[in-house]
């Protein structure tokens, strides 16, 4: 993730400040991919311990390739959005 995109969630976001290892996790283990906008993506996985309390944590990123892409915007959210069409789901 760059400096510049970390800048933008912390700046959107505050409540994510220590919470970059959990957006890495949610990339890396997400609990499932639903479609976004605009050709992204977003990983989504549920957190029992967030800074909000129970929260799932949505990460948009685009893909470029199978083994790259880039972070633009992660967020805690009751809930993933129930209007989107799900990518992958274990």
């Amino acid at each position: 993730m760059t400096i510049e995109r970390w800048q933008h969630i912390l700046h959107r976001h505050p409540e994510m400040e220590k919470e970059e290892n959990k957006i890495l996790e949610t990339l890396i283990s997400p609990d499932m991919v639903q479609e976004g906008d605009y050709g992204t993506k977003i990983a989504i996985k549920h957190y029992a311990h967030t800074p909000l309390t129970n929260k799932y944590l949505a990460v948009i990123y685009k893909e470029i390739s199978s083994h790259d892409g880039f972070v633009l915007t992660a967020y805690f959210t009751s809930r993933p959005s129930g209007r989107r069409k799900i990518l992958w789901k274990p």
